[in-house]
This record gives C-alpha cells, structure tokens and sequence, in this order.
C-alpha cells in the first residue's frame, strides 16, 4: 500500500486554497493531507487544510527556522512548501532533510538573488534577458533625478519597494497637483511628485525603492518547475490584458523564463513575469515560489503542484507540455468556507478551539486547529 503524503504551507496565500484541492485530487490518486498554518483565524488555507495551526507572531527567522523544524518533526512533513521567512527556512535545508522533510523550494543562492530586485536585474540583464531602464531611490534628490531622466526619455515613471512580493507598495508618479477628481471613484495608484518628495524630506526612516517606466500590458507570467539537475520540467505562460487572461507557449516569453529558472537554480516552483516596454517583452519580476494564480494552468490539463510534491520527493515526472491551451477566461470571486470561530479583534495571545468551536486565548506559543473536525470544510 501506498504510503500518504502530507504537505505543510506555511502562512500561504488564500489563493492556495485551489493549490490544496489539486494535491488532493492528484493523477496518481495518492493520499494526501495537509498541515496549513497562518497569522490570521479567519484565512481560508486553515479551513482548508486537514490540521492547521495559528502561527506565533513576533519570531526572528533563527526563532521560526527552529518552529518550522518542530512543525515538520511533530506532523511528520514529508514537503515543506515555505513563503513567510523563505530565505531563512532553505539556508537549513539540510536539517529539514534529517528530519525527513523535503523543501519545495529553490536553494538559499537562488533565493538571495531575487529578493532585492536591483540584485535581481543586474544578475538577470548579465545573461541577456533584458530588463527595464531603473534607478535605486534611497531619498529625494535621488528619487527625482530618476523620474526627470524617464520623463526625458518619454517614460511614465512609477515606483516600487526595491524588496517585496506582488503589487505592494507599487506606485505611479504624476506631475498634476492633487485634486477632488483624486477623491471620486475608488482609489488609485497615482501620487503627485511633488508630495512623495515632501514625504520623503520629512521621513525619518529611509526608503528603498526601484524607479523604472510604467510597463504595459500584456503581462505574462510564466510558470516553471524545474529540477535539481538545474532542467525545466515544466513552463507555460499565463497572459494578462485587462480581464482577459490567457495561456500561450510563445518562445518570446518562454525562452527568456528558462534561461532565468536553469541560470539560477530556481529548483521546484518559481514564477517569473514579463511585461511590455515598447514593442519588446521586458522582466518585471520574479517569485521563487508558488504563484497564487498556478491552479489556473489546470485548465491547460496539468497538475502542476502535484508534479512539484512529486519532484521534491524524488520522483521525478519528466518534462510536461500542456495537452491543450485553455481558452481565455476572467477570474470572479467565490465563497470559501471558514472555521466557525469568533476570534475578538483585539486579541494578541494564540489560541485554540475549544468543545464549542469557540477559539479562546490561551498562554501556549502555538495553537492547533482541526478544522475538518470543527467545521467539515473543503475536501
């Protein structure tokens, strides 16, 4: 008999829910059961998982290395797939590995190069894949500086944190002074100038931002699984224009993704994205992780995260071309189950479920959750 597999993430997108259901429902109909933990009661990955967990708040990375450790040694781990303190978690791989845990993740080299994403440009533009014009802005000569020479060079200038995941911190620059038509509407991404640079002469922390041109769409976001041997098992392109998505495997966006996944080492999952800069596909970002949008390649006919627990694990599935190419589609939201608790707001202890199904804090370092118990949620 086939033995299960049990898979932690740890305080994961709620996305990855749909990361579970595939695991789940596997080709290779193995058993699978996952651990989920997180910062916040009420993520959905919780009432997804089999068995989950509130996580500690406040650890270093030394300190959540050796949580991570205990988690993997008491739930019997067999694939860890780590985001929160990535780079801190694969620099101990080898610890995980005598506790017989495998990390679904790229090595800690890998990791170091893209989480600072002017490292991440330079390493990428030294084996030709090409990369937008960018500034580092550390203050506010510097910030204006890189914003007078984009303009110069007829580029709509927009900034983001130099380290950091997705859309955060992302912003576009104008020149037009603030007004009442930048309170109708919802939010927007746009800042006057004139106001960053008097923000950034007040702060008195300092900021670290890279500065380059508002790419265009399309955007497209590759998605690799690679192996140890440094070979893509596995790449397919995700298109974005406005609500269309889309898949395509156009070498103009393949080849350069490959070059970036077998350069590098990015072992397992790694999504890398390209945008436009005139008429040419330019890097905008890469994640040494799962993208929260990879379960959308099942409409291609792939298993991708399965093929990922199964190359960590050993077993090695080959290369992978999609059957077919899905048709474009939108994404629309959707009810997810919760855990029914009732958490107070203020609460800053860790807590567990109680016979009521009622979390209670409690002075313990580390919460356990059986959610299938508690709620019969998402199989």
């Amino acid at each position: 008999m086939v033995s299960r597999v049990r898979v932690w993430l740890n305080r994961t997108y709620a996305e990855n829910v749909f990361f579970m259901d595939q695991l789940r429902r596997n080709p290779s109909d193995r058993a699978v059961e996952i651990h989920a933990t997180h910062g916040d009661p009420d993520s959905p990955v919780l009432a997804a998982a089999d068995t989950a967990e509130l996580e500690p708040e406040g650890l270093s990375p030394a300190a959540y290395v050796e949580y991570a450790l205990t988690q993997c040694e008491r739930r019997g781990i067999d694939v860890f797939v780590p985001r929160l303190h990535q780079s801190a978690i694969v620099a101990h791989r080898a610890d995980f590995e005598a506790a017989g845990t495998a990390l679904l993740a790229p090595p800690p080299e890998a990791v170091a190069v893209f989480e600072d994403k002017v490292v991440a440009y330079q390493a990428v533009e030294s084996i030709g894949v090409p990369v937008p014009p960018w500034w580092r802005a550390r203050d506010a000569d510097e910030l204006l500086t890189a914003v007078e020479e984009l303009e110069r060079l007829g580029h709509r200038a927009c900034f983001k944190p130099a380290s950091g995941a997705g859309g955060v911190g992302f912003r576009m620059i104008t020149r037009e002074p603030f007004s009442l038509s930048q309170l109708k509407g919802f939010p927007s991404p746009q800042v006057p100038l004139d106001q960053v640079l008097e923000s950034l002469r007040r702060a008195e922390e300092p900021v670290d931002w890279l500065v380059m041109p508002r790419l265009e769409q399309p955007e497209v976001s590759v998605d690799c699984l690679t192996g140890s041997d440094n070979r893509v098992r596995l790449a397919i392109g995700r298109t974005k224009h406005g609500r269309r998505r889309g898949f395509t495997l156009h070498e103009r966006w393949l080849e350069p993704a490959r070059r970036i996944a077998e350069g590098f080492g990015l072992h397992h999952l790694s999504n890398i994205q390209f945008r436009m800069l005139g008429d040419r596909p330019v890097l905008m970002d890469v994640n040494t992780r799962p993208a929260g949008g990879l379960h959308q390649l099942s409409l291609c006919g792939v298993n991708v995260p399965w093929a990922a627990v199964r190359l960590a694990l050993g077993d090695d599935p080959g290369e992978i071309g999609p059957p077919f190419l899905g048709q474009d589609y939108t994404v629309v939201s959707a009810p997810r189950p919760l855990l029914p608790v009732t958490v107070p707001r203020q609460r800053t202890g860790p807590a567990t479920v109680t016979g009521t199904g009622t979390l209670d804090a409690l002075p313990a370092p580390a919460t356990t959750v059986e959610p299938r118990a508690a709620s019969g949620a998402l199989q």
